[in-house]
């Protein structure tokens, strides 16, 4: 069946309010895991990950950084206007450069209270170092969902990220329904997050500690770093009856051409995606090669997935191998040892998965497209989540965990 078929209202389940999780474990890496490999679920804690795979195995990791996104203006009234920022404009060629902007740049953005926003620009006031300096705000365009904003600001020293920094707030999901407090940016983040960008953090690296890297080390099990910078869209509930009139949120993703060859070193071996954007991130590297082959010609600029090109693009005799080596030549062709390009592809059931052998994840909302992607790994996610429940597991972003290993067909 052709995912586009699929009837969203199959994918749900009860999840009391008090089984999500508002804040994270004290000690990260002792979450709970929930292994599900051969349909036998089994339980421990993320601490003894290195017990539950084999050596040599490839875990992928999400370097993205979560930036405060969420920056609140007060107008003369009194009234507060919070800017989300979702993503930058089209015309920056990616994230990395946006964030580096100076003094001014474009963004689009939510807008809380915007009926209260005429067209005056907003001014935010904000102290760097003892120093004063302003963030103006002011709207360029208005979209279905969202605004064009233009940010100003008056120290041409600082970059957007480091504006964002000073002024903004961690961008908590909205389930957690608490506001953001100083710790969160340090728990809401990942201990190897290093590029600015991403408006949700890949929760499932959460639990990672270097305790726990050093543990994994120890047993030869190797790490590689890809970036996809998460948008909002990743909140995006499902509100259409099948997947056909879901518009799947597209993000920005980095790999790097010397880890696309650590990629195919693997292979032959075991590969876990740590989180759901790692996942889409190394299977999207394959329908990359995928195209490259299907067009030899086909221009860095015009190098990107759609939503339903995992579907429809012929690839009968490309194996993972062929299409990952397509890419990798492709790129040095064009003389690129860094990929940046975007991908809208949605994993669901009847999706083959081309690279990941499991997947380490939290436990993800009822009818969410991410719930879709861990159904496409294990088609008893049911008896998975019911057991979580029963036996008392923390859910959502702040939650425990599983390692989900792909069904043998």
């Amino acid at each position: 069946m052709h995912p586009k078929n699929i009837a969203i209202q199959d994918f749900s389940y009860e999840l009391p309010e008090d089984r999500i999780a508002k804040y994270p474990m004290a000690q990260r890496d002792e979450s709970r895991l929930l292994i599900n490999k051969e349909d036998r679920l089994t339980e421990d804690i993320y601490f003894h990950l290195d017990q539950h795979l084999p050596s040599d195995a490839l875990l992928v990791f999400n370097n993205t950084r979560v930036v405060e996104a969420r920056l609140h203006f007060k107008k003369y009234t009194g009234s507060i206007i919070e800017l989300f920022c979702l993503e930058p404009a089209d015309t920056y060629a990616d994230i990395t450069t946006a964030m580096l902007q100076k003094q001014r740049v474009l963004w689009k953005c939510l807008v809380g209270g915007a009926k209260k926003w005429k067209e005056e620009s907003l001014v935010l006031p904000i102290t760097v170092d003892g120093t004063t300096i302003t963030l103006k705000a002011t709207k360029q365009e208005k979209f279905p969902d969202s605004f064009l904003i233009l940010f100003e600001w008056t120290d041409a020293a600082l970059s957007f990220a480091e504006i964002l920094h000073h002024a903004g707030v961690i961008p908590l999901p909205p389930y957690l329904n608490r506001t953001a407090e100083e710790k969160d940016k340090e728990t809401y983040q990942t201990i190897y997050a290093k590029h600015d960008g991403s408006v949700a953090a890949p929760t499932a690296g959460l639990h990672f500690t270097d305790r726990l890297f050093k543990k994994l080390a120890a047993k030869n099990i190797h790490t590689g770093f890809v970036t996809l910078h998460v948008g909002a869209g990743t909140f995006k509930p499902v509100k259409s009856n099948t997947l056909e009139q879901h518009e799947m949120h597209t993000e920005f993703i980095e790999v790097a051409e010397l880890f696309i060859q650590q990629l195919i070193q693997h292979l032959a071996g075991t590969i876990i995606p740590v989180g759901t954007t790692s996942l889409r991130t190394i299977e999207s590297l394959y329908w990359l090669g995928v195209k490259v082959i299907l067009q030899p010609a086909i221009m860095p600029a015009d190098l990107q997935l759609y939503q339903w090109d995992a579907y429809e693009l012929p690839h009968n005799n490309i194996n993972a191998t062929t299409a990952l080596q397509a890419l990798l030549q492709w790129m040095q062709a064009h003389n690129m040892p860094q990929l940046i390009t975007k991908t809208q592809i949605i994993i669901a059931p009847g999706y083959s998965l081309k690279i990941a052998s499991a997947i380490i994840t939290n436990f993800h909302q009822p009818q969410s497209t991410l719930l879709l992607l861990i159904a496409a790994f294990n088609s008893n996610w049911k008896k998975m989540y019911a057991y979580a429940l029963a036996k008392g597991f923390r859910f959502l972003s702040y939650g425990d965990g599983c390692l989900i290993w792909k069904h043998k067909i």
